[in-house]
């Protein structure tokens, strides 16, 4: 097939436009009714550990592990923020705190807090309203990625890999998120086939394992779409990077980017359903993509490697 280039810099604009209109679809408004919900909130336990968390690394962060105590810090910060806006927009009742979990003294102290902030998190998406839904999604593949930072932190467990799709129809409101989020899947196969010309041997395993998951969650959309009825988006003829493609240093830059346009492209689709079981895989391809992207990150030089809130804008 022969056609022009598209740039992936015009596609991620035209991506943005989409995405940006689907989320202001998915913040919900102020529910008016006669009863008030006196029930402790959910998001007040994440709240207090992401608070927690961002004070102990804090601590650390002036010690021989400073840069990847500063990640968690600035993250966790960041995932407080978030959660108290929303925990505060509700107003609902909060519940009796928690013993405040003891000061690390290392930062492989904080390994065991990501891993069940992140559980914690993955847990509840679900279950929520679309809104809040992505947020702690967000947040749950912000602490995976963190977990990508420094050995001690992590590695974390993969998210888990598609299986067959389902054989329910796929919401209608789904439909449009789920073809950005194939889009983007035939992006990242066709960035995957780029770089390996430019990467030493090394990087031998993290190049096929990123491709074979991207053309495997690429094959599952486009059966999950077709079983709805709806002709899945094809791959463009080709892809530009922004910047020449000439090293290591550029190839890992373009698969991060590559990363982070799949992770926002699978938040949106957590933002526009409720069915649990498409949340829950597009929740796996959120935070495989977000674990993906920090290495990639690392080595083309970016500053956080870690993305605190993958997949919303910055």
């Amino acid at each position: 097939m022969t056609g022009r280039p598209t740039e992936l810099t015009r596609r991620a604009a035209l991506r943005a436009g989409a995405l940006a209109s689907l989320t202001t679809l998915a913040v919900p408004l102020a529910a008016c009714g006669p009863g008030y919900d006196e029930s402790p909130d959910p998001l007040r336990p994440l709240l207090a550990a992401a608070e927690a968390d961002a004070t102990a690394a804090r601590a650390l962060a002036a010690g021989k592990d400073a840069d990847a105590a500063g990640q968690v810090a600035d993250a966790r910060a960041a995932h407080a923020a978030a959660l108290k806006s929303e925990v505060d927009r509700l107003n609902r009742p909060a519940p009796s705190p928690s013993p405040a979990p003891p000061a690390p003294a290392a930062l492989s102290d904080l390994k065991e807090r990501l891993a069940a902030a992140r559980k914690q998190a993955e847990d509840l998406v679900a279950g929520l309203p679309r809104y809040r839904a992505g947020l702690v999604a967000a947040v749950a593949a912000g602490c995976a990625s963190l977990q990508r930072v420094a050995p001690a932190l992590g590695p974390g467990e993969d998210a888990p890999k598609v299986g067959a799709a389902p054989s329910g129809a796929v919401p209608q409101e789904a439909v449009d998120p789920l073809q950005v989020a194939l889009a983007a899947e035939h992006a990242a196969v066709w960035v995957y086939g780029l770089v390996g010309a430019f990467l030493p041997g090394d990087f031998g395993d993290a190049e096929k394992s990123g491709a074979a998951e991207h053309a495997l969650r690429r094959d599952f959309l486009q059966t999950l779409l077709s079983a709805s009825g709806a002709t899945p988006v094809a791959p463009e003829p080709a892809y530009v990077p922004k910047k020449p493609v000439t090293d290591a240093a550029s190839a890992a830059q373009v698969v991060a980017t590559a990363e982070a346009d799949c992770a926002s492209a699978w938040l949106a689709v957590i933002n526009h359903t409720d069915d649990a079981g498409l949340r829950t895989t597009a929740l796996h391809a959120l935070v495989a993509a977000s674990r993906r992207g920090t290495p990639w990150r690392s080595e083309a030089g970016e500053k956080p490697a870690a993305i605190a809130m993958p997949g919303q804008a910055s």
